[in-house]
């Protein structure tokens, strides 16, 4: 898709829409499997809990420029949106009910473009279990944004969060880091699959981890069995393991030569040793972080694997603050940055 896939329809002879039509045509079918979201024709949804669970919320934004850009496909716009929001549900053993969507435009967008975004989000609500429930939408300076709430189920008085990490706990992370980051990097500059040595395959796994990440639903009960701390992977394995830490008062240490790379992850960094940082601090990994006693830990990896999930023991919780990351001889590595900060740059 280009800029002008998106752009309003009337400069290429569509007729305009409103946001009746949009509400109607596009947004109001994934609405339909939630009785309480009432087909999208009133101001508020209803939601009930279950007896004996409560409610977890979560809000996230993808914006045009910096989660997602204007070429990509607006069905991977939809499925990355409404993913990086149930990721967080996934971190919380949570289980996902439905969600709120808030769309802004600078301009009215085109059908086709609309139909894919629909399209995306509807394929990704079906595989992660939930349904629209309402929302709003706009037209307003700036990029495109899609802002989305999550509201998730977890059992009364089992919530794992990020504050609950004790000294002595086993470090997991689900899956592989670094891809998307990569994967990103390939998307802006195709003939780095060459120079990395990466084959067809290697290269579309890269670039659908950035484009399709897939949140650890599956990990829910791995989670809420198990873990004493987790939340998910966004901003980069450094930056949001210090976050937990900080959180829980203590610090984290990492055996760099355990964490889990894919073979094209790991291809690219033999060929050019400084997209390791990719893997420290490249972001949008969008997989799970917990911490269990010891004990625990075979316990948490069996849970997984019979969900189909890989997870790998990367290191320790132990006294004091911070995260150092330790190398093969025991010496700590120096990060030159530790992941993604809107703020910071």
């Amino acid at each position: 898709m280009t800029d002008s896939s998106r752009s309003e329809g009337a400069a290429s002879g569509e007729a305009p829409l409103g946001e009746a039509a949009i509400i109607a045509g596009f947004l109001a079918p994934l609405a339909a499997g939630f009785p309480g979201a009432m087909g999208l024709t009133d101001d508020c949804a209803f939601l009930t809990p279950a007896p004996g669970e409560e409610i977890v919320l979560k809000t996230d934004a993808v914006a045009e420029g910096i989660h997602f850009r204007s070429t990509d496909d607006p069905a991977d716009i939809g499925w990355k949106a409404l993913a990086v929001a149930v990721s967080d549900l996934a971190a919380k053993g949570a289980r996902p009910l439905v969600y709120l969507m808030a769309l802004s435009f600078p301009q009215m967008p085109a059908r086709d473009w609309l139909a894919g975004l629909s399209a995306g989000l509807s394929q990704a609500q079906t595989r992660f279990g939930l349904h629209l429930a309402g929302g709003d939408t706009d037209k307003r300076p700036g990029p495109v944004t899609v802002t989305i709430t999550v509201l998730g189920a977890v059992p009364t008085g089992r919530r794992v969060v990020r504050a609950a990490a004790r000294p002595g706990d086993t470090i997991l992370v689900s899956g592989t880091l670094g891809d998307s980051a990569l994967g990103l990097k390939l998307l802006q500059e195709p003939a780095l699959a060459s120079e990395w040595g990466l084959t067809t395959q290697e290269a579309a796994h890269l670039a659908g981890r950035y484009l399709r990440p897939e949140p650890r639903i599956g990990l829910r009960a791995a989670i809420l069995d198990e873990a004493r701390a987790a939340m998910d992977l966004s901003d980069g394995l450094a930056k949001d393991l210090g976050r937990l830490c900080l959180a829980s008062g203590v610090a984290g240490i990492i055996d760099v030569d355990r964490l889990p790379l894919s073979s094209a992850a790991r291809k690219a960094v033999v060929a050019d040793p400084e997209l390791l940082a990719a893997v420290f601090a490249g972001g949008d990994d969008y997989e799970i972080l917990a911490t269990v006693a010891p004990e625990s830990a075979d316990l948490f990896i069996a849970a997984a694997a019979s969900a189909g999930i890989a997870v790998t023991v990367i290191g320790h919780i132990g006294d004091g603050s911070g995260v150092r990351f330790l190398a093969t001889d025991g010496s700590e590595l120096a990060l030159s940055a530790t992941g993604w900060d809107h703020f910071g740059g």
